[in-house]
């Protein structure tokens, strides 16, 4: 039986694909587990994507063409210590993308999304650290299962803070994901209040690297994601 999947516009990265995170987050469920996913070209909206397996691989297309393969990894990263909420709050109002926003409409970071619509991740600088934070939430309109956020959910909330983070080294152009690793801990209950942070981990040409973590009340890790991102332009 062939199986497949479709990216409804609402999960959106740029206006006509895939938010990155999401889309890695949907890999990863055939995966299973910690896993790696590589994006081999933006995501399409709207239509069936196939999925097939290649031994320990999960190959995703797009009719011919290959738009994704994801790996089960282990990811070894440890999440810096979160900065409290009130420096989440206090950070997320100097977001860069409050003035510059390349996918406006994105649903992880987007500022043109609604609440209970996109996620609404707005990281800034947290002073006297090299991260980026943002209060979150579990917003109860999102896809989840049995009380908690779909695995490409988490996924999502693992994606931008990570862009955000090296927006030092964008150099004003746009960027995009390229590849994802994540390991998933708690289960985010649906209704809860989150903290992401995003930290640099280094660059490479036009490839710029980071980490992510989401957190709960009381700081609770919920998950942890290595990112690689490609500068356009």
């Amino acid at each position: 039986m062939t199986e497949s999947f479709v990216i409804a516009r609402r999960f959106r990265g740029p206006e006509e694909s895939g938010n990155g995170g999401y889309t890695a987050g949907m890999v990863a469920r055939f995966v299973g587990g910690d896993a790696e996913v590589t994006l081999r070209r933006p995501p399409p909206l709207e239509r069936p994507l196939t999925v097939t397996r290649q031994d320990r691989q999960v190959l995703v297309h797009d009719g011919a063409d290959l738009v994704a393969e994801g790996v089960p990894v282990r990811l070894d990263l440890a999440a810096p210590d979160p900065p409290t909420p009130e420096e989440a709050a206090e950070a997320s109002r100097s977001y860069a993308g409050f003035t510059r926003h390349f996918f406006p409409g994105c649903f992880a970071c987007g500022p043109d999304r609604d609440p209970g619509d996109g996620l609404r991740i707005f990281p800034g600088w947290v002073p006297g650290r090299d991260l980026v934070a943002a209060p979150g939430r579990a917003h109860p309109s999102l896809p989840a299962e049995r009380g908690f956020l779909a695995t490409e959910i988490a996924w999502s909330f693992l994606d931008c803070p990570g862009a955000w983070a090296m927006e030092r080294d964008q150099e004003q152009r746009p960027v995009v994901l390229g590849r994802m690793a994540a390991r998933l801990l708690d289960p985010i209950p649906v209704g809860t209040d989150l903290l992401a942070i995003g930290w640099p981990l280094g660059r490479e040409g036009r490839k710029l690297f980071s980490g992510t973590a989401v957190f709960g009340p009381g700081g609770t890790l919920h998950g942890i994601g290595r990112q690689t991102w490609i500068v356009l332009g």
